[in-house]
């Protein structure tokens, strides 16, 4: 188990060197701006066209300009758009979200009926709080989603499992699992219904213009229009012939970011030669348990997602992948439950060290769940969506932040699925950038300075670099069928499951409360 640990943290510290090696170009001049941004009137999309000026005045007022421009509608964009509009300080700030996914303008309706989407996310207690928070809960649990309380680990070798309930870290629930179509929705019905000057472009962005120098704005108002203060803002022309200005821009497009490219920053990571293939099935019987089981080539989930549906994130190698993808039904659904519980090795009855030793050994310090049997998964009886399968990899931005630009979400990293993390990571983004931009209205800076943005990259790059660390580790320690490396894993998970401390630090960290994992 120790050098399970030491193995994520040396993954840690060589990821963090990696991103520290960056060059960080010399930090501009700091600017300011008027304690309280004029609001802008909404701007219709497609509206405004670029004509020929008589003068700077009227092209500058035909050119609309906001004081965030969030490019990315997904999950992780809405998200950061319904948190500003939830906060005093930034509620009155004119805000563009562009993104050309017809959803935003005409957002499906979403059927309690409607057959489960194999798209999904586990969001963490943290999460669930943001969600709360904006008030885009409530819309959640109007729809299909599954709290669960319990989740069983375990791998094929049969040495060890881990049971972790939530009572085991004075928690009601370990997380939820919610569509992503929900969660989207969610939030777009949130932002719609608040009072808050936000203008949708359902459109591309095509390019970015950033400012070389920094000119002074002090007093100056997004709304204003001098050419001078122009200068001094990002300009972002959209695939559609529309241009507007913005004193910051969100990249929140996803692993593929438009705005990383455009502006200049590089990536680090590595492929893993795996793939996911994601589904829905169903139960006889309602699941209420999240179950993960690693095998040779990879983990696979078993999540619930509310009645007696669940959702199979299953990894494997791409060629695997694509063979199961086009599998016939009968021959697909033995082969989850071929990997879920009866294939590759015994179930872990009895421990490799001996439960019974390993509780006396750490008592009074074990958990409450320590006595739990190992529980087979429920069987799959059926298959209920469309199969999708997507490569695997991690990558990390080098900057999160610099001149008038910010990343968030998959745009800033992507990681392995195995845990779930990787959506939360991103509403983590949202948390902290929402409450820097927040400090910097509060005190008059310039919210799209670098000085201010780096605030929010202190606070989220080393939480996110910990977690990279923690993933990657455990992904390449499951990747290897080695006798004395599976010796050391069944530890892993027998001391877990007994020692309180250990699993209340874990719980902890994977619900989202705590920045660093083995630290207290």
């Amino acid at each position: 188990m120790f050098n399970l640990v030491t193995f994520c943290w040396c993954r840690l510290l060589a990821t963090r060197r990696l991103a520290s090696n960056i060059f960080v170009p010399r930090l501009a001049t700091r600017a300011f701006c008027t304690d309280v941004p004029a609001k802008l009137n909404d701007v219709p999309s497609g509206s405004h066209f670029n004509k020929e000026p008589e003068g700077d005045e009227g092209f500058m007022n035909d050119v609309p300009q906001h004081d965030i421009a969030i490019v990315g509608g997904g999950m992780v964009g809405m998200a950061l758009a319904c948190s500003l509009a939830s906060m005093p300080l930034t509620k009155h700030l004119s805000i563009a979200i562009i993104d050309s996914n017809p959803a935003l303008s005409n957002g499906p309706v979403i059927k309690k009926d409607d057959p489960p989407d194999p798209r999904v996310s586990t969001v963490t207690p943290a999460t669930i709080s943001l969600f709360k928070g904006v008030g885009a809960w409530e819309y959640v649990e109007q729809h299909r989603h599954a709290y669960f309380d319990k989740m069983q680990v375990w791998d094929y070798t049969g040495f060890g499992y881990t049971r972790y309930n939530a009572r085991d870290a004075d928690k009601d629930v370990l997380g939820c699992v919610v569509e992503n179509k929900v969660l989207h929705k969610s939030l777009l019905s949130c932002l719609q219904n608040k009072d808050f000057n936000s203008t949708i472009y359902p459109t591309r962005l095509s390019s970015l213009s950033l400012p070389t120098r920094s000119v002074s704005s002090a007093g100056a108002s997004v709304s204003s229009t001098s050419s001078k203060n122009l200068a001094n803002l990002a300009k972002l022309d959209l695939s559609d012939g529309t241009n507007l200005y913005a004193k910051l821009v969100v990249g929140a497009d996803g692993s593929k970011s438009r705005v990383r490219e455009l502006a200049g920053i590089k990536t680090t990571g590595w492929n893993y030669s795996q793939s996911a293939v994601i589904c829905t099935v169903e139960h006889t019987t309602e699941n209420f348990c999240a179950w993960q089981r690693f095998l040779p080539a990879g983990p696979i989930a078993l999540l619930p997602i509310g009645d007696n549906f669940s959702n199979i994130v299953w990894t494997m190698s791409p060629k695997d992948a694509s063979n199961h993808k086009i599998m016939n039904e009968v021959d697909f659904v033995k082969a989850i439950n071929h990997a879920l519980d009866s294939g590759y090795g015994p179930r872990p009855e009895s421990r490799v060290f001996g439960g019974d030793v390993l509780s006396s050994f750490f008592k009074p310090n074990v958990t409450s769940s320590v006595h739990e049997r190992f529980e087979p998964p429920p069987k799959v009886v059926k298959l209920a969506s469309d199969r999708m399968a997507f490569p695997l990899s991690l990558m990390h931005a080098n900057l999160y932040a610099s001149k008038r630009v910010v990343l968030i979400g998959d745009a800033a990293h992507t990681v392995h699925p195995l845990a779930g993390q990787g959506v939360n990571m991103g509403y983590g983004d949202v948390s902290s950038l929402s409450n820097v931009i927040a400090d910097g209205v509060a005190v008059g800076s310039d919210i799209g300075e670098v000085t201010l943005l780096r605030k929010y990259e202190a606070d989220r790059k080393t939480a996110n670099i910990a977690m990279m660390a923690v993933l990657d580790g455990f992904q390449k320690a499951y990747s290897v069928d080695f006798g004395p490396i599976n010796i050391l894993r069944a530890a892993a998970f027998n001391g877990a499951n007994v020692f309180a401390p250990l699993k209340k630090n874990i719980i902890s960290y994977a619900s989202g409360e705590r920045r660093l994992p083995f630290l207290s």
